[in-house]
């Protein structure tokens, strides 16, 4: 046990898929799960955070069961915390709060059973949790992440320092995965397959090249989830219509939605947020900037 002062952890949240990158592409976004975490005799979470509120105070915690999972796992001992939790990252809308929690949990382990884990090894294990890398692997690295989960193995590459910026149009209304996954078909034919694959490899050359007019037609074209998906969002039509009116270079669906998220070139963010926060009042416009850090853990007199 390692924990003898307050501790800080903090996981940005994230976007997955952005159009045909489905499950394997994924963008850390500057909303944060923060936990202040420190040595207890007995598990306790607490928030003053209402959405967060409804979840167990106990070990019975989804944290603490992800923390727990990951130190049985290598071993460790992991000693009871006193664990505070603030999140800017809404829930069932599409950024990633279940990936952020599955990162802070494993976080939560390193550290208090001092596990002194990789990152490989953080990631292997949150993929193995989630199913997919691109979500998980987003919030541990930061950037923008590429991944591939097959056989058991991980492979994934971040990139940082992309010259864009992201207005989320987030709705009042949640879409848990599980439903959003149910619409989806259980296979394509071979030649759909090529279409959906050649239109995700291309998307992610045109944002690495800063193509951003191929990114957004890439976008537009995902034969992956969103032809599938978009009947359970009434509004997206006409949103992504308005974005790109108004200067969004892109649209797509957070993840399994019902966020929408619409790309622009840096420096346009703002003026795109508020013209569609004015188009759109029954919805949040939120200007998000990629976050490059990925998750972080110091001690709380080191944190800024």
């Amino acid at each position: 046990m390692i924990l003898n002062e307050r501790y800080i952890i903090k996981v940005p949240a994230s976007s997955a898929n952005l159009g045909p990158g489905f499950d394997s592409i994924g963008i850390a976004v500057d909303l944060f799960l923060t936990l202040e975490v420190e040595k207890a005799v007995e598990w306790r979470f607490f928030t003053e955070n209402e959405e967060l509120s409804q979840f167990p105070r106990g070990e019975d915690h989804f944290i603490c069961q992800v923390a727990q999972k990951t130190a049985g796992k290598f071993g460790g001992n992991l000693h009871p915390c006193k664990v505070k939790m603030e999140s800017d990252i809404p829930l069932a809308r599409g950024l990633g709060s279940s990936a952020a929690a599955i990162i802070a949990g494993i976080e939560l382990a390193d550290l208090a059973a001092g596990l002194g884990l990789t990152k490989q090894e953080k990631l292997e294990i949150a993929t193995d949790m989630e199913g997919h890398p691109d979500n998980v692997g987003a919030s541990l690295y930061g950037g923008l992440v590429v991944g591939c989960y097959q056989q058991e193995q991980v492979d994934l590459l971040a990139f940082s320092n992309l010259q864009f910026e992201m207005v989320a149009l987030i709705p009042r209304e949640i879409l848990l995965t599980k439903e959003s996954r149910k619409v989806l078909p259980d296979i394509f034919s071979y030649g759909k397959a090529v279409q959906a694959s050649a239109t995700a490899n291309l998307l992610v050359a045109a944002l690495l090249s800063e193509n951003w007019e191929t990114a957004g037609k890439m976008m537009r074209l995902d034969h992956f989830h969103q032809p599938y998906r978009k009947p359970l969002i009434p509004f997206y039509g006409e949103t992504e219509k308005r974005a790109l009116c108004e200067g969004a270079f892109g649209v797509a669906l957070s993840g399994a939605g019902p966020t929408l998220l619409c790309f622009t070139e840096k420096g346009q963010g703002k003026r795109l947020a508020r013209q569609l926060q004015g188009e759109f009042p029954q919805m949040q416009a939120k200007l998000l900037q990629i976050e490059n850090h990925g998750s972080v853990v110091c001690k709380l007199e080191e944190a800024v």
